[in-house]
């Protein structure tokens, strides 16, 4: 398989991946597992997960193919998955592989946090540039609930061994279910104050395994903004630095650390997201509730990589995005996998 640079013939096709809304496609997800350590309930099912046979992952070297192929088509923004993304033995070699591409400006991470402790380093050193850390809780008997699986101490100490690294841009990620840690909001956001790390909250999405999502479940972004006003003072708006970041962010009052929020249920952000996603397996999507996924491992696993059709391939999953995930219109229907399957 070839491991270059695209050929002149897919170099000189090198428009930009728009869609028929004229969203313009820069950012790649990339999951490289759907295997998970823990269980969160808004992801995984309690028992009877079952994941894809190691044989059917694609290998490092098709997804730097794949990405080799789609930089010089705009796509810089790159962000590795799972499942848990680090239970992928020898993650940083890819890493490696993907900061060397040219045209990647942007390559991150999203994690549970709790494999970051042995594993940092060697990330770091690979050309790791950013972690999105997931934090739900303060309480180990909340974590147990939520993950059904002890573990809270790791992401604690995951998130301390990031501090080792100033350069490093870290987040922590929240989700909130109204019946399990709404009343953790307020310690969240001290906690990341006073780690001076940026905090997130998340909504709820109906991506679950089990197909227990409702509504009434779910803390809206601006619940979560009330709350935390009524607490710290008002929270002033930061100005968006990429229109097509799903975060809308706040600064506190007192000018300690800054709050986003993902409103992707109530406020949801269709109109400017420029993202497509990448499964295990080579499954590409180009919405994360999207009902079709094109296949790229047919032509990645080829002894020789036809370039030319994965581009082709590639833009035919663009051009049927649809306007919107559609969560809203009557009759909607998750997509059939949950997102441990596509990747967070």
């Amino acid at each position: 398989m070839t491991t270059g640079q695209p050929s002149t013939s897919v170099k000189s096709v090198c428009e930009p991946l728009i869609d028929g809304f004229g969203r313009v496609h820069r950012s790649l997800r990339i999951s490289v597992t759907d295997r998970c350590n823990i269980r969160c309930q808004y992801c995984m099912p309690a028992f009877g997960a079952e994941f894809l046979p190691n044989e059917r992952l694609l290998s490092f070297d098709q997804f730097a193919n794949f990405v080799r192929v789609l930089a010089p088509l705009g796509i810089n923004d790159l962000r590795i998955t799972g499942g848990e993304p680090l239970m992928r033995p020898n993650l940083e070699q890819l890493i490696k592989m993907l900061s060397t591409i040219e045209g990647i400006d942007d390559l991150a991470i999203t994690t549970n946090g709790m494999f970051l402790t042995e594993q940092i380093q060697r990330l770091v050193d690979a050309g790791l540039q950013r972690i999105n850390i997931s934090l739900d809780t303060l309480r180990e008997s909340t974590f147990r609930t939520l993950a059904r699986r002890n573990g809270l101490h790791d992401v604690l100490s995951g998130i301390a061994a990031t501090k080792q690294f100033p350069h490093m841009t870290v987040r922590l990620n929240a989700l909130v279910l109204r019946d399990l840690n709404m009343d953790e909001i307020i310690p969240l956001a001290e906690f990341a104050r006073a780690q001076s790390l940026p905090l997130r909250f998340i909504e709820f999405m109906p991506l679950d395994a089990e197909r227990a999502w409702n509504k009434s479940r779910m803390v809206s972004g601006t619940e979560v903004r009330q709350m935390l006003a009524s607490k710290f003072g008002p929270l002033n708006p930061v100005p968006r630095k990429d229109s097509s970041q799903p975060s809308i962010d706040y600064a506190f009052a007192d000018g300690q650390g800054i709050v986003g929020f993902i409103d992707s249920v109530t406020q949801p952000f269709c109109t400017s997201c420029d993202r497509l996603r990448l499964t295990a397996e080579g499954k590409m999507r180009n919405c994360l509730f999207g009902q079709e996924e094109w296949d790229m491992a047919e032509l990645l696993k080829q002894e020789h990589l036809d370039e030319q059709r994965l581009v082709e391939r590639v833009r035919a999953c663009v051009a049927r995005k649809k306007a919107a995930h559609g969560m809203e219109a009557p009759g909607f229907q998750p997509p059939q996998r949950a997102m441990f399957q596509i990747g967070g």
